[in-house]
């Protein structure tokens, strides 16, 4: 934390306008980028609630991510380019250009309300972690942490979220390591035998090939529902694109999600595989809250300081989410709607003010969801996954008509969200199809709502 801190401060010195903060000045270096965009998406949910996840159902769930191969083709083929090249620090810029005002400020709004939340999650996930091992209350767990991402992305912009990333994904996986190995040497029987007995209860078997829609981990919802998925998440969504606009080339831009796309699968199968021999130590035995497994684990190991290792480990995790939120939060607040519907025209140095006040204004904002997560109990990763089901849909039509279609007008598109969302909402409140699939149902809604109305409403 004081490391963090430390990097901050000394990053800030390379601050001096709201550019800066945003981009920083385009000289990182690819490889940071690359893995400072793992760290951001893996956090301290993962760490948690991906063991949580497989232990209660099985080592399938690792079919939601076996689709990185396609999702990093599309995002640096359409996505990457194009915003790349396009000089901008809000991504949905594009949106205004293409159809008008009305759709940016409805894509943006959705950003900050989905990432918001996103934010909360890995907040609570982080209190929880602090709360097991310290006693501190949950509340007072989650106000450290806020405070301290805060400070050091207030004093260094995108360059020290990058940079303190790096740092905090070498602890996280050190911690994951470590817990690996532990379980390895704690095993009661050989671990041959484990996993013999794991495969004949069905928990080892991650290749799922039923067409059924009402099961989450299948081969083809990770096919086609979550390829659809993590391409929005990865390139229609401002946390993860800014840093690659600080990249020196779109070269580097695409070496970071290249990076990204070969080492993100084996980072969740490992988390997912700590989850089933978990499963094989513990016999299956059931626990008051899930997330807390890794925890109970190490606690019962008594290896003097592997707690604070892996305290370290998921506090950098969720830090290096957080302050990737806070930024693009802040940046969206910032450029969609505080320079532009406010006060135009001011000074770069104006803006940097104000983006760090927005910087705080989310910290702050956070904090009440943050605390409504401390209610679940179940997987924290899964529960979040939920929630994203229902923005994405959204997003990937908005851009997808952007890029393909010249018929859509900016009224048809609204009217196509809007029934995209009510589509969405009767899947996950009258049916039992599961929420992979919200994606492809929303989108394809969507879409085919936004040409008809077009039609309809403006004659195209």
């Amino acid at each position: 934390m004081l490391l963090n801190l430390l990097l901050g401060w000394v990053l800030s010195k390379r601050v001096s306008t709201a550019e800066d903060f945003y981009l920083g000045r385009r000289t990182t270096p690819w490889w940071a980028i690359g893995i400072s965009v793992i760290a951001t998406y893996v956090s301290a949910l993962s760490f948690l609630g991906g063991p949580a996840w497989s232990y209660s159902e099985s080592l399938a769930v690792i079919a939601i991510h076996i689709n990185y191969p396609i999702v990093v083709f599309v995002v640096v083929t359409l996505f990457l380019p194009f915003f790349f090249n396009s000089g901008v620090a809000s991504i949905y810029d594009y949106m205004e250009r293409r159809f008008g005002p009305t759709s940016r400020v409805v894509i943006s709004s959705l950003f900050l309300v989905s990432q918001a939340l996103t934010s909360a999650a890995i907040l609570y996930a982080t209190s929880l972690v602090i709360e097991f091992i310290t006693g501190i209350d949950v509340k007072t767990a989650i106000v450290i942490v806020t405070v301290i991402a805060l400070t050091y992305t207030m004093m260094g912009g995108i360059t020290a979220v990058i940079w303190t990333d790096v740092i905090q994904a070498g602890v996280l996986f050190i911690g994951t390591f470590i817990i690996l190995f532990a379980l390895l040497d704690s095993m009661p029987v050989p671990i041959a035998e484990v996993l013999a007995d794991l495969k004949a209860q069905g928990k080892t078997n991650p290749l799922d090939f039923s067409f059924d829609l009402t099961r989450e981990a299948t081969v083809w919802s990770g096919v086609i529902a979550m390829s659809l998925f993590h391409i929005t998440v990865y390139g229609a969504n401002q946390m993860m694109v800014q840093r690659t606009l600080a990249a020196k080339s779109i070269g580097d831009a695409k070496k970071a999600f290249l990076l990204m796309g070969f080492v993100a699968f084996f980072i969740y199968f490992l988390f997912f595989f700590l989850g089933i021999l978990f499963y094989g130590y513990y016999g299956g035995r059931e626990f008051e809250n899930d997330n807390t497994i890794i925890l109970i684990f190490v606690a019962e190991y008594g290896m003097p300081g592997l707690m604070g290792i892996i305290t370290a480990a998921i506090v950098a995790a969720a830090m290096s989410s957080l302050d990737s939120s806070f930024n693009s939060l802040a940046t969206i607040s910032t450029v969609d709607f505080y320079e532009k519907y406010f006060r135009k025209g001011e000074s770069p140095e104006h803006y940097l003010t104000v983006t760090r006040g927005f910087t705080m204004f989310w910290a702050i904002l956070i904090i009440v969801p943050a605390i409504m997560y401390s209610e679940i109990e179940g997987s924290v990763l899964q529960t979040l996954s939920e929630i994203g089901a229902y923005f994405v849909g959204a997003k990937l039509s908005m851009y997808g008509l952007g890029f393909f279609s010249k018929q859509t007008t900016e009224k048809g598109l609204l009217v196509g969200v809007v029934v995209g969302f009510v589509m969405i909402w009767y899947l996950a409140t009258q049916t039992d199809i599961a929420w992979p699939w919200y994606c492809l149902f929303g989108a394809g809604v969507n879409i085919i709502v936004s040409l008809v109305a077009s039609r309809i409403i403006d004659g195209v």
